[in-house]
């Protein structure tokens, strides 16, 4: 039977974690194919997490005495504003909302180049890494089929570096979408529940960026670009353990290329 075709309402149920599982792959796997759709849902996907960092604390606080039912009931009893009233008041709360989302728009800088990466990288950890049903496409297993998968999308040789010296095994990976086209994602883990993903993309400048630390709230990372390919990787770890396997792997890449 064939798959049913991928909707707006598939998109936005991704984003508001109401997919079942077997939706939820097929979606997945969607977005890979689909960069500019991916990077629709990875700007949804941000939107989401900004909005709930911006009303956790109200969220926190306790429910407004005037909420009270017993409030409520007394204050519908009373003579209500005339509708077209209510109107006007509604249509001026919806056009300083719109027009506070535009200006956060126009003075919002869209990240471009190794800032660009880090972000994609950030948001793409923040959505597979803690997914404990499917958090990648292809298992390391299939490490081969990997390296291929991602070569023949980014277009150029990609290979799969290897931790286990520094007692890190690959997990596996997937195709993700970011702004700027298909991304390669590996992922990581010390065998204790730590995880931590590496993203890969090519970059529109050629040649290479020196390696330069980044951060959110509940991630650290570090990006580089090195032969036109950029890298990225992210982890909930501390700075101090993550900078070194970026060392690493940016050797080990430059062994292989």
């Amino acid at each position: 039977m064939s798959m049913r075709p991928i909707g707006e309402d598939d998109l936005q149920g991704l984003v508001d974690e109401r997919l079942d599982a077997a939706r939820r792959r097929e979606v997945e796997a969607y977005l890979g194919e689909h960069p500019e759709a991916g990077a629709r849902v990875a700007r949804m996907l941000a939107l989401r997490e900004e909005m709930r960092d911006a009303f956790a604390p109200i969220a926190a606080e306790p429910v407004p005495a005037r909420l009270n039912l017993s409030r409520i009931v007394e204050a519908r009893r009373r003579p209500q504003r005339p509708a077209w009233q209510a109107m006007a008041a509604g249509l001026l709360l919806l056009i300083g909302g719109a027009g506070g989302w535009s200006l956060r728009e126009a003075v919002s800088p869209v990240p471009t180049g190794i800032d660009a990466l880090a972000q994609a990288a950030s948001m793409n950890y923040a959505v597979y890494a803690p997914d404990h049903t499917r958090p990648v496409e292809l298992a390391a297993a299939d490490r081969d089929e990997l390296a291929g998968w991602f070569s023949a999308r980014l277009k150029r040789p990609v290979g799969v570096p290897d931790l286990s010296g520094s007692g890190y095994r690959l997990m596996g990976g997937r195709l993700v979408a970011t702004q700027q086209g298909p991304a390669g994602l590996l992922m990581y883990d010390d065998g204790h529940g730590a995880r931590f993903v590496m993203l890969m993309r090519p970059m529109s400048v050629p040649g290479d960026a020196p390696m330069r630390p980044h951060a959110t709230d509940t991630s650290n990372g570090y990006a580089w670009a090195q032969d036109g390919l950029g890298y990225s990787l992210v982890g909930a770890a501390d700075p101090a353990v993550l900078h070194p396997l970026a060392n690493e792997i940016r050797r080990t890449t430059a062994k292989a290329i």
